[in-house]
């Protein structure tokens, strides 16, 4: 069975906004092992790359002038993918930009019975946890060292050996009775204490900018 692992890199956070796609990549396995065909564009989005941005992934708006339009490479794209399941690391931001583009030109859209979101997949295994890619690379040992920038291409195989330790990871469950057999082999004579620490307002705001801070890695 053929996969798709896909990632894309934009001016900004909506096409709402009227950012674009600047690079999409997409990566073709055989029951997740790589075929070696890799569909890879880097692309004009008609309208000038903000700082935020390229900070980001490093394409500058001179840079990508004389690149290819979306538009040009459009069929390209959908025959690489066609027929295949699609992989990618949230879903809900890649797909709106893609489809809209595909919509400004009449193309048909990517329906959602085609994707699987390795976030949810990630959420649903470690709630309560940050889940961006980085993160998993991080919980999976998987090799971060190449990524300087967001790329699309380093992504999307950064992304193919995170999924296959998602596919192997286990749910988290809650053993009771390994925990209450631990505590019965330790020493009666252990003592614990009761103490309620009271957080200062310094340590409270720092606790609510770290969590922040993992919010928009989770889901940028």
């Amino acid at each position: 069975m053929s996969e798709i692992f896909l990632d894309i890199e934009t001016t900004g956070l909506s096409f709402k906004d009227n950012h674009k796609i600047v690079e999409i990549a997409c990566i073709e396995t055989n029951e997740l092992i790589p075929t070696k065909k890799v569909f890879h564009k880097i692309i004009n989005p008609e309208r000038n790359v903000p700082d935020e941005a390229f900070k980001i992934h490093g394409f500058s708006t001179s840079f990508l002038k004389d690149k290819p339009k979306f538009r040009e490479i459009a069929d390209e794209l959908l025959n690489f993918i066609n027929g295949k399941d699609l992989i990618i690391h949230n879903a809900s931001f890649d797909i709106p930009f893609i489809n809209h583009e595909l919509k400004l030109i009449k193309k048909n859209l990517i329906t959602k019975n085609k994707i699987i979101d390795s976030l949810e997949l990630a959420r649903s295994k470690f709630p309560g946890t940050s889940n961006s890619l980085d993160a998993l690379c991080k919980r999976f040992n998987v090799d971060l060292s190449r990524r300087s920038k967001h790329n699309a291409v380093l992504d999307c195989d950064l992304l193919r050996e995170v999924y296959i330790n998602l596919l192997d990871a286990k749910e988290p469950k809650l053993s009771f009775s390994s925990s209450i057999e631990q505590k019965s082999n330790q020493s009666s004579d252990l003592k614990y204490s009761k103490k309620v620490i009271h957080l200062s307002e310094e340590e409270l705001k720092n606790h609510n900018l770290f969590l922040k801070t993992e919010l928009k890695k989770n889901y940028f």
